[in-house]
């Protein structure tokens, strides 16, 4: 087997895959998407165990493998999930699907951004089951005033409730890691609070946390639309102190400081 360094991958150990199995825990009626099968560790008893997997692999040599080791139940989509839409994925449009994966810790973050958009865009995702670095775990399930919290927690946190379900050493991989990691779970749900504009919404989280240490009259000039409202009308129409800090504002916060650049 040929391991391409430049994907990030490192490859569970099989001591690991049956507690990380035991935690998904996939049902025989469940539809799952798994992110970056590698050599298929995870692959094989996610497959015996699950109704069908459709497994979306960017290394061309892994998946000549995997096709090759013909496992039931497994379709194969070639190339990067990051350029993927909901139409690469072949499932019944009614049901509920899965996700799993180790995700490379490289690009970890802008594929949980791609699962929040796919749910959003109509994907039936009900949740994922993910490998990530503990630092990117830690940030997910951070609140407001933590040092963790910002861009991610908010985020993700808008469309999925997060929770860590598993540590893992890195003993775990092979090679091992110069990080820890976690096993997360995300569920997904509809945006909550909802916001007027969602774009606007995570454009100004974003902008705002350029400048986390500023306060919040101070962070809104690096957001645009923000100029031409004005920080401080936007801040009185939202009830929010701006001597306040990025880091210190909940999620129905932010939305309600961006539903003031929408109309009333």
């Amino acid at each position: 087997m040929i391991i391409r360094k430049r994907f990030g991958q490192h490859f569970l150990e099989p001591a690991w895959v049956d507690k990380v199995i035991r935690a998904i825990d996939p049902k025989s009626d469940e539809l799952f998407i798994e992110i970056g099968p590698g050599a298929g560790a995870l692959t094989r008893p996610l497959a015996a165990r699950a109704k069908a997997v459709t497994a979306c692999e960017i290394d061309r040599d892994l998946a000549v493998e995997l096709r090759a080791a013909a496992i039931p139940n497994l379709t194969i989509v070639e190339g990067d999930f990051l350029a993927t839409g909901a139409s690469n994925f072949r499932l019944q449009a009614s049901a509920l699907v899965r996700v799993a994966g180790n995700l490379p810790y490289n690009v970890a973050s802008p594929i949980l951004f791609k699962l929040v958009e796919l749910h959003a865009a109509g994907l039936p995702l009900g949740d994922a089951t993910v490998m990530l670095q503990r630092e990117v775990a830690d940030r997910l399930i951070a609140g407001p005033g933590s040092r963790d919290y910002g861009v991610l927690s908010i985020l993700i946190g808008h469309s999925a409730r997060v929770e860590i379900i598993l540590k893992l050493p890195a003993g775990a991989f092979r090679p091992p890691p110069k990080v820890l990691s976690a096993l997360v779970r995300l569920r997904f749900h509809s945006p909550h609070p909802p916001a007027r504009d969602e774009a606007a919404f995570a454009g100004l989280v974003q902008a705002v946390f350029t400048r986390r240490r500023k306060t919040l009259a101070n962070a809104l000039l690096a957001f645009p639309p923000a100029l031409a409202a004005t920080p401080a009308r936007m801040l009185g129409a939202a009830g929010i102190d701006g001597a306040r800090r990025p880091e210190t504002l909940s999620i129905p916060e932010f939305v309600r400081l961006a539903d003031t650049l929408g109309p009333a």
